[in-house]
């Protein structure tokens, strides 16, 4: 397969994404719930289930699959590498900042977040569908790439870097160890806390806060425009759109997959907590 990829931004507008469906270079992938995605989508989009991203096996169920699973999630949505991939959910971006996140594991960059998912989509009076797509499954080999990923040693041996920056993306009860999750509740030393809820803009149909503000929020909590970042949540669900938006600042990212079901629960990683 050898495509034009058109000049897509990493985060891209529905209006930018409408003229593009029927790109043979394009593939929208629609992370929504399975009853919507049965009900209304994007038209042609192929459907990925949340579960299918996640290894499912507690404590740490949020972690990566198995590059079997990955082989036959990417292979029954048509994936190849030629293709430019956008993403979408009907959260905000969470599961659908997961799935890019996943595709930078496996060392595909062509991709894109649809600034605001379906919200921003049906609200602003875009073309819908029902039908599901027909879909010639691809022949995949996935290689997994470690930049993209942080282990417990990876947070470990950073702990005292100043230029690496943990984004916790929970609420705040959750940070401060006042909801219980996990065996043991807080936060990683040195975490700063901003919930994903809080880069996003209700007003303006889910979609991000304007970067700028981002930015100043973040530097008010500590981090510098050249800081590397480490973001988690419980599962690296919600984090994945934290993730995503520590890449259109520019940062170097890594998603913690493990999170805090993995942290949590080990006795032997260090905590802070009110609690």
């Amino acid at each position: 397969m050898s495509l034009k990829l058109p000049p897509l931004p990493p985060l891209v507008e529905p209006a930018e994404l409408e003229p593009l469906l029927s790109d043979p270079a394009v593939l929208v992938v629609d992370l929504c719930q399975p009853h919507t995605w049965e009900r209304l989508h994007i038209p042609g989009a192929v459907h990925v289930k949340p579960f299918e991203l996640v290894l499912g096996i507690p404590p740490a169920a949020g972690k990566l699959p198995s590059v079997a699973r990955l082989n036959a999630l990417f292979s029954r949505i048509g994936y190849h590498p030629d293709l430019h991939i956008v993403a979408y959910d009907d959260e905000g971006g969470g599961w659908a900042g997961r799935f890019l996140w996943t595709l930078d594991v496996i060392g595909h960059r062509q991709h894109s977040l649809l600034n605001g998912g379906l919200h921003s989509w049906l609200k602003e009076g875009h073309p819908i569908a029902s039908e599901v797509p027909s879909i010639i499954p691809t022949s995949v080999s996935v290689t997994i790439q470690d930049e993209p990923i942080a282990e417990i040693d990876t947070i470990l041996a950073t702990l005292a870097d100043p230029t690496v920056k943990i984004w916790d993306a929970r609420s705040s009860e959750e940070y401060l160890g006042l909801r219980a999750g996990s065996m043991r509740n807080g936060h990683i030393p040195g975490a700063v806390n901003l919930d994903w809820v809080d880069v996003m803009d209700p007003a303006r149909n889910l979609r991000l806060l304007p970067l700028a503000v981002i930015r100043d929020k973040l530097r008010s909590l500590g981090i510098n425009d050249d800081d590397s970042i480490i973001t988690h949540c419980q599962s690296h669900h919600r984090s994945g759109l934290t993730y995503m938006v520590a890449k259109l600042l520019g940062h170097r990212a890594k998603g913690y997959h493990g999170s805090w079901g993995e942290w949590g629960n080990n006795p032997d990683v260090p905590i802070e907590s009110v609690a």
